[in-house]
């Protein structure tokens, strides 16, 4: 992925064409640049303006479901990618986004059929691989159902001795399999659960550095912050962001433990945040 003096460039390359000549198709390349740089506003009204004019340009519509999806847009983000397929046809890109797409959205059979074929014919695929370990892994559903209870009367809605109606059912998932989610994001290197003796309990770990000292010095820096937090108005606080050479350290609480995600400049900060959000809640920190 470009760092963001390249995105930067790009942009500006890009501006200048569409300065030039408003028609070009350009504008997918602009959106998709401004996608990986985070700013998805800017990149969703140039993509929808484009597509005014280019409605048949099916890498257009892959570029605006890539914008949906990194919104939280979910089924937006399938309808996109489907239209590219009506234009252009199914390809190893549009089949991989829609299988990811499957999995944000909870149809984890329907994403584990694609990636099944997309790796049989690419068995070596560490990106398949690792959205098929993801899709396999993540429970298919998890519902709580209300009991029958006998009723004497009628209940305004429905008849007397009937069931009630089953509850809407509650996909939740593990701490753990947010983890796996969140260590596949494009620039992540680690991801950790910090205990509050500063202990890892949870990790997928791909750093050469040792995660531990990552999780006494998140808890140093957790104490340091606090203090001074509570000393102002604003309370508690929710999110710590560090940024060094190369090195990009996010960590929030998570009840009475932490979540930390150790990535490099490749990162998309966008989509990290909005990743982090949609999973966050259906995460059960209870659930193991």
């Amino acid at each position: 992925m470009p760092d963001v003096t390249e995105l930067e460039d790009r942009i500006a390359k890009c501006n200048k064409i569409l300065d030039e000549n408003p028609n070009s198709q350009i504008f997918a390349a602009l959106a998709e640049a401004y996608r990986k740089k985070g700013e998805l506003d800017k990149a969703f009204r140039v993509c929808q303006n484009g597509l005014r004019i280019h409605a048949n340009y099916g890498s257009a519509h892959m570029v605006m479901a890539k914008i949906n999806l990194d919104k939280g847009l979910y089924d937006w983000a399938q309808m996109e990618v489907e239209k590219a397929i009506d234009l252009d046809g199914n390809s190893h890109a549009t089949d991989l986004l829609l299988s990811e797409i499957f999995i944000y959205k909870g149809e984890f059979a329907k994403a584990t059929r694609i990636l099944d074929k997309l790796q049989r014919v690419d068995p070596n695929n560490q990106h398949v691989n690792k959205l098929l370990e993801i899709a396999k892994k993540l429970p298919m559903e998890s519902a709580r159902v209300i009991e029958p209870t006998e009723v004497s009367r009628p209940v305004e809605g429905r008849v007397a001795g009937t069931r009630p109606p089953e509850a809407k059912p509650v996909e939740t998932i593990t701490i753990k399999e947010m983890i796996d989610v969140l260590a596949n994001l494009p620039g992540v290197e680690g991801v950790l659960l910090i205990n509050k003796e500063g202990l890892v309990a949870e990790s997928v770990w791909n750093s050469s550095q040792e995660p531990n000292m990552y999780g006494a010095l998140a808890k140093d820096i957790e104490r340091v912050v606090q203090s001074q937090v509570e000393q102002s108005p604003f309370g508690k606080y929710e999110n710590v962001l560090l940024e060094a050479d190369g090195l990009i350290v996010n960590f929030m609480p998570i009840e009475d433990a932490m979540l930390l995600i150790k990535a490099n400049e490749q990162i998309n900060l966008g989509t990290l945040r909005l990743r982090l959000a949609a999973l966050l809640e259906k995460v059960d920190i209870h659930k193991m």
